[in-house]
């Protein structure tokens, strides 16, 4: 039988979907509502509304909400006395009662913004024993449905008959989930999303490095395999609630999907097809799944390979870089083609020029490439180098040396020759290495992996380099601290931030490229216009391209800056202005002097003088590269050893920021952080030290009769 992709098998037939959303989801960690994923919610539904799709919402956090409002009210009402001795937690069903129209209001309101109807249902377990109560709740949806309007139901736990609401597991359904579950068998839905504030169901609990995020639940396999963490943090329920309910819709023939209500997309992504969270489905056992590899699977290949490389002598290890260049430059016309084919579907998909342009690998590219790793396989053995040599007493020596970091994850955008640039410097610093880069260079990123790979002897074996294709296993790779040594993130701001927030393993690299040039009034005026034309114009969406432009006052009052807004805007550069330069130019204010446009426009600035200028960039730079012109050495000194940036330049482009041009061969990206590595980061910055220690049976017995020289016997290495 052949793969079904278990998510694209389904979502093509979707018309009418219900979307469960749970308190943890809804509330913060403090308990407040989460309004900023609510309006993303929202905007979803909205979306997809718009599309044709019939969405009904379930909801939970009524009863948070009510909690969180009573408790101040009885906060605001209680006196000094009340206050000094331990008050009865709240009644359930008064704080669903007073949160059920809060929540409801609140939804309205957003919903209301998008120009979008809602509707309130608040049902109990015994109404749906009765028959004519369940036809008359189908045939009002059925007309809210038509009319475009968004249905809301929630458990009305303020009314409810049971004992004890929030832990009787009895009747028709006890929870929100459940709900959802016999609402979706009730008004025939095709899909049930349930948000979780996980990914999706996990093997284990979720905290657990070695718990694996199961794609598809086959109730055969996974029903005694599973262990479950603790319930929820804030509602009733938890994963065990959810997957009771999923499985009972989804051997009802109603199509599950639990995950993630934390990403702002992720219901979208779904009816996409995108493979996330975990699929629950009646013909789910039947179907033929590819055996996929775990991320921990490959993140633990690719170290067993590393120390397969680690011992090969220099010359086996610089023949693999050799192969490696031959191989790209002998397979360069299918690279080409198939990087092609990703720059026409990126214009085709309406991405932007900046992402377009890095996308790109121009004419004499692979060449290029080919040449830095040769100039790589020339370098000296990174690996081994003793850095400090100490007699530490008669006869025990100790030496510190570099090694290998272990395994890498980079993940990275756009750029498909930065693939090649990084497996080289795993194969240099004989490290293991996984990549992660962007679906729109996926055909181009597939064909620079497989040349690669093939190249690499079995002795290594070609798991050394992992490709991740897929953006689903991130959040798992994120998580294993225990394996995975360094992670490099290369792309958006956006990007960086999500990687740091999601894992604890260190991180490095850089959010912005806000790149300087100060102007001088020293500055040899024709100096300074090749520097900006080609720290702008020379490469506008790299990371060292100039954004911000800073001036001298007396540049301005003696006319001389016009020459250089002259030449910018003859080279199609569109310029903003600082709140000086806004006015005495007479161009647009830009809206944050921290801004990275990666295009052909830049801010302008006019400044007192450099004491000026270095204040600017420690207030609105990144800490990328910055750049002074100017002929008086004594300002340059001042420039070069007051500003706090990881590359600082005097009378030179700020474009020379670069691992290939300040000779490090390549670079795996450039950081901006203090810690380990700083700048362009090449074969050093993939190198950690460990500790050798040679003796003769010397112990330590409390330190009797050893006598500690500590003497230094560092050779250069």
């Amino acid at each position: 039988m052949d793969y079904i992709d278990p998510t694209r098998a389904f979502v093509k037939n979707v018309k009418r979907i219900i979307v469960k959303v749970g308190t943890a989801v809804v509330t913060r960690g403090d308990g407040r509502l989460a309004l900023g994923r609510l309006g993303a919610l929202c905007e979803q539904l909205k979306d997809i509304n718009s599309q044709g799709y019939e969405v009904i919402l379930v909801t939970s956090g009524a009863v948070g909400l009510g909690r969180q409002r009573l408790r101040y009210r009885r906060l605001a009402n209680s006196s000094f006395a009340d206050l000094q001795n331990p008050q009865n937690d709240l009644d359930g069903k008064a704080c669903a009662a007073v949160g059920q129209s809060s929540l409801m209001a609140l939804y309205d309101a957003m919903f209301s913004q998008l120009d979008v109807t809602s509707s309130q249902l608040l049902v109990t377990d015994s109404v749906f024993r009765d028959e004519a109560f369940r036809k008359q709740l189908s045939d009002t949806v059925r007309s809210l449905l038509k009319l475009r309007v968004i249905p809301i139901f929630n458990e009305n736990d303020a009314v409810s008959t049971r004992k004890a609401p929030y832990e009787d597991s009895s009747g028709i359904f006890w929870d929100n989930d459940s709900l959802a579950g016999l609402l979706a068998l009730e008004l025939k839905a095709d899909l049930l999303v349930l948000l979780s504030d996980v990914e999706g169901l996990y093997s284990g609990p979720p905290t657990d490095p070695k718990s694996k995020l199961i794609r598809t639940y086959v109730k055969e396999k996974h029903h005694g395999e599973i262990t479950f963490g603790d319930k929820s943090r804030v509602g009733r329920g938890g994963m065990t609630a959810k997957v009771n309910a999923a499985v009972c819709a989804a051997y009802g023939g109603i199509p599950v999907v639990i995950t993630s209500g934390y990403t702002n997309d992720n219901i979208i992504r779904v009816l996409q097809g995108d493979r996330i969270g975990t699929v629950f489905h009646q013909d789910a056992h039947l179907w033929t799944l590819a055996k996929e590899e775990t991320a921990r699977e490959k993140a633990v290949s690719a170290r067993e390979s590393s120390r397969k490389l680690r011992a090969l002598s220099s010359q086996d290890r610089s023949k693999i870089l050799l192969d490696i260049a031959n191989a790209l430059e002998a397979n360069e016309s299918d690279i080409l083609a198939e990087n092609e084919a990703d720059v026409a579907a990126a214009q085709e998909a309406g991405y932007d020029k900046a992402l377009i342009s890095r996308l790109a690998l121009k004419s004499g590219k692979i060449s290029s490439l080919a040449k830095s790793m040769r100039h790589l396989a020339e370098m000296d053995e990174p690996i081994g180098c003793v850095l400090q040599k100490t007699e530490v007493a008669d006869g025990l020596i100790l030496e510190k040396v570099t090694c290998p970091l272990g395994v890498v994850l980079v993940v990275f955008e756009s750029r498909p020759d930065a693939l090649v640039q990084i497996a080289s410097l795993a194969i240099q610093s004989r490290n293991g290495l996984l990549l992660k880069g962007g679906k729109e260079a996926k055909r181009s990123n597939a064909i620079l992996h497989k040349v690669i790979t093939k190249a690499i002897p079995d002795t290594v074996g070609g798991n050394l380099i992992g490709l991740v294709t897929s953006r689903e296993d991130i959040p798992d790779l994120l998580k294993l601290d225990d394996v995975i040594d360094l992670v490099i993130p290369r792309g958006s701001n956006k990007l960086v931030s999500q990687i740091k927030e999601q894992t604890k393993i260190p991180v490095l690299g850089h959010a912005d490229g806000i790149c300087h040039v100060y102007i001088d009034k020293s500055a040899d005026m024709d100096m300074a216009k090749r520097i900006v034309h080609d720290a702008k114009a020379d490469y506008p969406a790299a990371c060292n391209a100039m954004e911000t432009l800073l001036v001298h006052q007396d540049l301005f009052n003696n006319g001389q800056l016009n020459e250089i807004i002259t030449q910018l805007r003859g080279s199609g550069v569109s310029l903003y202005g600082g709140p000086n330069a806004a006015v005495l130019l007479n161009i647009p204010e830009t809206s944050t002097l921290h801004h990275e446009y990666s295009s052909m426009a830049c801010t302008v600035e006019i400044v007192d003088d450099v004491y000026a200028a270095v204040e600017h960039i420690h207030t609105h730079g990144s800490g990328h590269t910055e750049c002074i012109v100017a002929e008086d050495k004594e300002v340059a000194e001042y420039f070069l050893t007051q500003v706090d940036s990881a590359a600082v330049f005097h009378n030179a482009s700020t474009r020379f920021c670069d691992g290939a041009r300040f000779g490090l061969g390549a670079e795996v990206g450039i950081s901006t952080s203090r810690i380990h590595a700083r700048g362009p980061v090449g074969v050093e910055g993939l190198l950690t030290t460990r500790w050798t220690l040679r003796g003769k049976g010397q112990i330590v017995d409390g330190d009797k009769g050893v006598e500690y020289t500590h003497k230094n016997l560092l050779k250069a290495c």
